[in-house]
């Protein structure tokens, strides 16, 4: 081949190699449980997931260990164990913790993130810091991050945030979405449906849901977990809902009756506040209702407001 044939196949190539560097990053892929070691520190972590799957059959109504939460499960929220890409997985769970947290205003340990969600999610009280439940669920997700590197968030973690759209979100349309798509798991009446002492499905209201002060209260953050989750069969890569339906069911939602908790020590700069923290004090004028449902454009900086 003539050397003016092969310059143009090899800058074809180097571009070819350069989209690959640049393209979109791979999704996280949780490593397999047949590789978890058989020795104490592997049966920490099968302790842990098995703490994660089942939460209540250890500190439900009818707990082993204890009789202190809501009898939700950890999986109810965190798909899949806390695997499932945008389904609020810990891949980043260890690599990012300890960190500050404008919430607490303080710099938070994961046992701290963890004892959240039991006092929040679960609607319960916190666990031994220090105790074999902690340090098991620690341990598990510690090894769910393996090949995470310290500090980066990989793609698909957490919960995905949807385009703030530019009306309110409304829980009369997400009352018919949800009627359509959602009774069949969670019921007409929100209270899920249970497999013996566990929740297969969880409640989305009522007093055995989470409470106010819940991370996914947060209106963006169930519209988000719904609209790559749900209903039953829904995949990241194909979601069933378009994103108004599933702002909307998310209206309908955290709107419904639930344990109401306070934590007024939460958000100590109100500057901080994400727009759709739903309880006051803010830094703006604007009102409850407002900051609930939206619609959120005017309090955002421009640079962040997508269509």
């Amino acid at each position: 081949m003539r050397r003016s044939c092969i310059v143009p196949v090899l800058m074809l190539a180097l571009i070819a190699c350069r989209r690959q560097q640049h393209g979109p990053p791979a999704v996280w892929t949780p490593p397999d449980t047949a590789t978890i070691a058989r020795s104490p520190a592997g049966d920490a972590v099968r302790y842990g997931r098995a703490l994660v799957m089942h939460t209540a059959r250890f500190f439900g109504p009818e707990g082993s260990l204890a009789k202190s939460a809501n009898g939700m499960n950890c999986q109810n929220c965190h798909l899949a164990a806390g695997t499932a890409p945008w389904g609020n997985n810990f891949s980043a769970a260890w690599g990012t913790y300890p960190k500050y947290r404008d919430r607490s205003g303080s710099v938070e340990s994961l046992e701290k993130k963890i004892n959240d969600c039991f006092e929040r999610s679960l609607n319960g009280r916190p666990i031994d810091s220090s105790g074999r439940e902690m340090q098991a669920m620690v341990a598990y997700m510690r090894w769910l991050a393996d090949k995470v590197p310290r500090g980066e968030r990989p793609a698909g973690s957490g919960i995905a945030q949807l385009p703030w759209q530019p009306q309110a979100a409304d829980p009369a349309r997400g009352k018919l979405v949800y009627m359509r798509h959602c009774t069949t798991c969670h019921g007409p009446d929100g209270q899920g449906k249970k497999a013996g002492a566990e929740f297969l499905y969880p409640p989305l209201w009522g007093q055995q849901s989470f409470n106010t002060g819940a991370g996914i209260f947060r209106i963006s953050k169930m519209a988000g977990y719904i609209y790559n989750n749900m209903p039953q069969g829904t995949t990241w890569q194909e979601p069933m809902l378009t994103i108004n339906e599933a702002w909307d069911v998310a209206a309908w939602i955290v709107s419904q009756p639930r344990p109401y908790k306070a934590y007024p020590a939460d958000w100590p700069d109100i500057r901080t506040k994400p727009p759709d923290h739903p309880f006051g004090p803010y830094a703006d004028s604007f009102s409850e209702t407002r900051h609930k449902y939206g619609p959120f454009g005017s309090m955002l900086p421009a640079s962040s407001v997508k269509p």
